[in-house]
């Protein structure tokens, strides 16, 4: 049976969302802000939990209504059959969105939806289901936008970004899904060697080798939402789980640099952790010792940005990753996202294609530079072009960027951003910004942390030594080692 669905993200990643609830077979799919609805069945909505790298939630819509009064929520609120969705001794939890005149609370939105709910119960049975915070069975959103109200199911649970690979994380880890959808903004799907000069924690090594792969992120995810609701179809997603028919062989190779020894032993303890020791070599070594690679390459990186890392010159590290590409990456692609243009200038290098992306909070750019050997006139001359003909007509676009940035005044909204879901803690605002966001953008409330760990054994097929949750019965097949 068809049903309407959503999944959200990251500003500036909803084309690729849309394009992989595409590939997923999806229908009806309509980018909206930060999010994209579609329609689908049970077996869609498990598969994009499981596979979707650009998502970090799916809902299940359960009832639109118009919320002009807090008494109007509560009475909508009780029109949905709640014994249909939350058993007898479930627990469950509500999650609120809020941009609104009316309710400048979210706390307030989910308290009015909880009373609905117990109420109901009490008038029906004399009982009242129990709300958890940390670990509830039935996770519920609702989400208003002045007047219009969105009651969902969350078939997810916790964030979709938490892959299950990561043992450690350094200052500032990249969020999973921002990390897959930069990738997947540069058209990289393993075809060259790929590397990432200031890796971190090693986020985007890890996500180029399960796009390169074609390997679902969810392989290593514990559980989902919808594995606790009434109509959960056990053989149905052990089917999905186990079937790796699209994954594909990587015939190139993904390196991880960085300067400091910590970041570099987290990165591995992570590498190992995904099984992916045979793809990934992290190694130890500053980018201004970067020298040319031997085979065809891509590169991109996430640099400090001045923010919650950085370094003694800040500046001077960008005019430095000018430097390296300009004479050490020619004949190659390079992606850099950072958030200050001060630093982009320090590159010295015209960029070819920019993309406008959030990192938390921070409103950043994703840029390519196209490096080529010599004069520009000359490679033009003899046919070179740094720009594709699909770059063109989106840099052709009118106002982009400044359209992708106006943020609509917000009030008191809780957090479905990425970054509130424990991603990057490079969306702490600092003073000197306030002002100048305040008027565009409100503070925003932590999601709950479910504290999870384990997922497939993944390391028995690809070579690493997780030592995981082992799915046994529960999964059934005899896929990754069973």
């Amino acid at each position: 049976m068809q049903q309407e669905l959503i999944a959200k993200t990251f500003m500036g990643l909803e084309p690729i969302l849309a394009g992989e609830l595409e590939a997923l077979g999806a229908s009806d799919i309509k980018q909206g802000r930060r999010v994209v609805s579609f329609s689908g069945d049970k077996e869609l909505m498990y598969r994009a939990n499981f596979s979707l790298r650009t998502a970090i939630r799916v809902l299940k819509p359960l009832r639109h209504f118009k919320a002009r009064s807090a008494e109007e929520v509560y009475e909508q609120v009780k029109k949905v059959d709640w014994s249909e969705h939350i058993a007898k001794g479930k627990t469950f939890s509500v999650d609120s969105v809020v941009y609104s005149e009316e309710f400048r609370n979210s706390r307030f939105v989910t308290y009015k939806v909880k009373d609905a709910i117990v109420d109901q119960f009490k008038e029906k049975t004399g009982d009242r289901p129990d709300i958890s915070i940390s670990n509830p069975d039935i996770r519920l959103h609702i989400h208003i936008s002045d007047e219009d109200a969105t009651l969902s199911l969350d078939s997810s649970g916790e964030s979709l970004h938490r892959r299950g690979y990561r043992q450690q994380q350094g200052a500032a880890p990249l969020n999973e899904v921002l990390a897959a959808g930069m990738i997947m903004l540069t058209g990289w799907r393993g075809e060259t060697d790929f590397i990432d000069p200031m890796c971190g924690s090693g986020t985007l090594p890890i996500e180029a080798t399960l796009i390169a792969r074609n390997i679902s992120p969810g392989v290593f995810r514990k559980e989902y939402a919808f594995e606790k609701w009434p109509d959960y179809d056990a053989d149905l997603f052990d089917a999905i789980y186990n079937d790796d028919s699209a994954e594909r062989p990587f015939d190139h190779h993904i390196y991880g640099y960085d300067s400091d020894i910590r970041s570099v032993n987290t990165a591995r303890l992570n590498v190992r952790a995904a099984g992916m020791v045979k793809d990934i070599t992290i190694g130890h070594a500053d980018f201004k010792d970067f020298k040319q690679p031997a085979r065809k390459s891509i590169i991109v990186t996430n640099p400090p940005y001045g923010e919650r890392i950085s370094t003694p010159d800040l500046l001077g590290t960008y005019k430095m990753i000018g430097e390296r590409l300009k004479h050490a990456f020619t004949g190659n692609d390079a992606w850099v996202l950072s958030y200050r243009e001060e630093c982009f200038d320090q590159i010295g290098l015209k960029p070819s294609t920019r993309f406008p992306l959030y990192n938390g909070s921070l409103e950043c750019e994703f840029r390519k530079y196209s490096m080529f050997e010599g004069k520009f006139s000359d490679f033009r001359s003899e046919g070179g072009d740094v720009k594709t003909e699909e770059e063109r007509v989106r840099n052709a676009e009118k106002h982009r960027f400044k359209q992708n940035r106006e943020f609509r005044k917000k009030f008191d909204e809780k957090a479905d951003d990425p970054s509130d879901d424990g991603g990057d803690i490079r969306s702490f605002r600092f003073q000197s910004l306030e002002r100048e966001r305040e008027r565009r953008q409100a503070p925003r409330h932590k999601d709950g942390d479910w504290k999870r760990g384990g997922g497939k054994p993944y390391g028995n097929k690809y070579g690493g030594d997780r030592e995981g949750r082992k799915y046994g019965d529960k999964r059934g097949g005899d896929r990754y080692g069973r």
